[in-house]
């Protein structure tokens, strides 16, 4: 079996800018050779040169020359044919050709000493100081669609894209030039075709901003065809008659500019990096318009086999993996990101309360960071919709695992805010709660201790948001939900939760950045003062100095990881293995591979069997009897945790085929449960049908908790990309 050749869906292309000699193309064949043995070293697999590059762009009426300059293009693509025949590298490189009687400037893609196909130029720029309309023939022209270039019989056209042998991902396609300048690009419909990689071969000359301009057209055109973009363009070694080039070097993926070149460079120059494939296919899927435009196609296309490209080895990324994707590592990019993310939080929550018409808010105030990001956002909202900071009520709640040093933060907080604080002390309560249901309130190492104090905090608030007329507001987290570190039934709840979209590494991000640039100067002391907080739901008693024992980070792992790991599961539709191959490079030097995997498997685990399941029902069906139609049934929870009760009809006397489904949008879980039979009930006897049913039933109990333990499957692998997680947690 061949070596795969996107392992994870990494494809390794590049760009290259060689030195070009004018109207020489012998000479111009043995730079991009260099090009290509260098390009070897790095493990590239996919490579583009700039338009015409073996003859030169700038050749002007010399393109007449049939016999010296485009036959000696032949020849040196014969030449280039020859020295790469054992490359598995596909190779794409501009130059000039006649056929049927016209001039065209294609590109010829490569790849182990044959054309795979030949690409010719649709959109000819025939304004300012370009005359191409002068000396090439549009695509649009084409009378056939073979050509014979070089000895070998290649197909012709627009519509080609190549695909590569066991990477149903890595589809390749190309566009010169200005064809990424039309309003419609030839890209644009090869994407919507299924090409994934978008090759540009490209001259391009510099204008004072016009690199700048280059640069947001490529990272747009990725974006909008959700694709990886790689974009070659011609050197300062054309003729400066009339312009010049700068080299311009640029690889984008679904608008994200992975790496670009230096411009003006007299030795020319090459940029190298790995495209995520798998994860734009993913992209696609999610796009519901994407696939729809397929609809607009102007032309059907041909699908051409490449071979396999066996990936780098070691497979090691040349791409950067940035270890915290929720929070930009550019300090100025920061700024903008916390500031669009409070004014949204802001903007969620003033139009909630202005279309209720509640002017009051309860809130929990721990001194730690989910809460102190709520209370920001509140008062800046009530600020915004013109509404008295005295209506925000927090409740700091003091239980058997607060500090000192929380509590006072959750004061000092409230009085720098401007706010109301109540201060309501729960241990007596939840000392009762627990001694009305027989728990012994000394034993911490129960759960029910822990959960006991989270759902009396919400009650707390929720009472007293009624009575009030106020606004629950919850401080839960994106992270803290995805892990399943909430209680149910208690922060898990409120009525608004401002906080349920932002990870845990962005609300640090946030509240430091409030801290810093919109509070006041004890504001600000306060805030820093709880970054310096471990995380922690302090429900269980500090240590012996006071200090917090309970500590998430230290349970559940590092909230850093867990959001890379959210990420990775929900962006880029990664499993396991994929999560732990981008950590490893993310991570490097701070966590080994033992620690990335425990952790993996920690959120795996968790998101897996904590994520909820919205809209699962169960349909249980009976056929028999000497009935065709099926029996309907009533499911319902029991008492015990796990097995739920069914309700059925009486049934007449006979032979029943059982079985379980169990529904949730986009999946379904069906078993079969077997035959069983019905007998009559004894003479005089009360028991009914339904009585046998609720005995014989115990293992459909069984059955459907196996159902939904498959959704709860489901339901992850979902967010990962079909069934990935299911298959690959084992090995994780």
């Amino acid at each position: 079996m061949s070596a795969p050749t996107a392992p994870f869906g990494f494809l390794r292309v590049a760009a290259a800018c060689p030195p070009v000699s004018v109207a020489d193309p012998p000479k111009n064949a043995e730079h991009i050779l260099r090009c290509v043995d260098d390009a070897r070293r790095q493990g590239v697999q996919v490579l583009v040169f700039p338009e015409l590059g073996v003859t030169g762009y700038t050749c002007g009426d010399l393109f007449f020359s049939l016999t010296t300059l485009i036959g000696g293009a032949e020849k040196a693509l014969d030449r280039i044919l020859a020295a790469t025949a054992r490359d598995a590298m596909i190779i794409a490189v501009g130059l000039p050709v006649c056929h049927d009687g016209r001039l065209f400037n294609v590109a010829a893609v490569l790849q182990k000493g044959q054309i795979l196909g030949v690409v010719p130029k649709t959109y000819l720029p025939g304004y300012k100081e370009y005359y191409e309309e002068r000396w090439f023939a549009s695509a649009r022209d084409l009378l056939s669609a073979e050509i014979v270039l070089a000895g070998r019989t290649a197909p012709l056209g627009t519509n080609l894209i190549f695909a590569v042998d066991g990477e149903p991902a890595a589809t390749i396609a190309v566009e010169i030039c200005e064809d990424l300048w039309a309003p419609i690009p030839p890209s644009s419909h090869h994407a919507v075709a299924g090409a994934t990689v978008l090759l540009n071969l490209s001259a391009s000359n510099e204008l004072v901003g016009k690199a700048e301009y280059r640069r947001e057209l490529v990272k747009v055109q990725s974006g909008r065809t959700l694709s990886a973009y790689v974009y070659a363009n011609n050197g300062v070694h054309e003729s400066t008659t009339d312009v010049v080039f700068g080299g311009q070097l640029l690889i984008a993926e679904n608008a994200t500019l992975l790496a670009e070149g230096r411009r003006f460079s007299r030795q020319g120059d090459m940029i190298v990096t790995d495209v995520d494939v798998e994860r734009l296919v993913v992209e696609r899927m999610k796009q519901t318009s994407f696939g729809d435009a397929v609809q607009e196609l102007p032309q059907s296309y041909l699908r051409v086999r490449a071979e396999a490209i066996p990936a780098p080895k070691p497979h090691r990324l040349v791409r950067p993996v940035d270890p915290h994707p929720f929070v930009p590592s550019d300090p100025a990019l920061l700024g903008d990101r916390c500031r669009e993310v409070f004014a949204i939080q802001t903007a969620g929550l003033a139009k909630r309360l202005e279309h209720t018409g509640v002017r009051k808010v309860t809130l929990g105030l721990s001194g730690g960071l989910d809460s102190a990001l709520a209370l920001l956002v509140v008062d800046r909202t009530f600020d915004l919709i013109g509404l008295p900071r005295e209506g925000i009520i927090a409740v700091t709640m003091p239980g058997f695992g607060t500090t000192a040093g929380t509590l006072d933060n959750a004061r000092a907080l409230a009085r720098a805010a401007g706010v109301v604080l109540r201060e309501i002390d729960i241990r007596a309560a939840c000392t009762q709660h627990l001694r009305d249901i027989g728990v012994d309130a000394a034993d911490r190492s129960s759960v029910v201790f822990e959960n006991t104090q989270a759902r009396e905090r919400t009650q707390v608030l929720m009472d007293l948001a009624n009575k009030e007329g106020a606004l629950y507001v919850g401080t839960g987290d994106l992270s803290e939900m995805a892990l399943g570190w909430m209680t149910f039934g208690a922060d898990q709840i409120s009525m608004y939760h401002v906080n349920s979209s932002v990870p845990k590494t962005l609300v640090r991000k946030l509240v430091g950045w409030v801290a810093d640039h919109e509070s006041t100067a004890e504001e600000r002391r306060v805030l820093h003062a709880v970054l310096d907080t471990p995380v922690s739901p302090e429900l269980l008693p500090p240590d012996a100095s006071g200090a917090i024992a309970q500590k998430t980070e230290d349970v559940v792992g590092p909230y850093e990881l867990h959001d890379f790991f959210l990420f990775a599961l929900l962006r880029l539709g990664a499993g396991p293995r994929k999560m732990l191959f981008l950590a490893g490079h993310a991570f490097e030097g701070r966590y080994d591979g033992a620690a990335l995997r425990r952790w993996a498997r920690v959120f795996v685990t968790r998101f897996g069997t904590n994520e909820p399941i919205g809209g699962a029902k169960i349909i249980i069906a009976m056929e028999g009897g000497g009935s065709s139609a099926p029996i309907e049934a009533t499911v319902a929870p029991s008492n015990t945790p796990g097995l739920y009760e069914v309700k059925l009809p009486p049934l007449p006397k006979g032979q029943y085929e059982l079985s379980a489904r169990v529904e949730i949008a986009g999946g379904v879980q069906t078993a079969q449960y077997g035959a069983l039979e019905v007998a009559p009930p004894p003479p005089g006897s009360a028991e009914s049908a339904s009585s046998w049913a609720r005995t014989a039933l115990l293992g459909l109990a069984l059955l459907i908790g196996i159902g939904f333990a498959g959704v709860v499957i489901y339901r992850a692998a979902q967010f990962a990309r079909r069934n990935r997680i299911k298959g690959e947690a084992a090995t994780a």
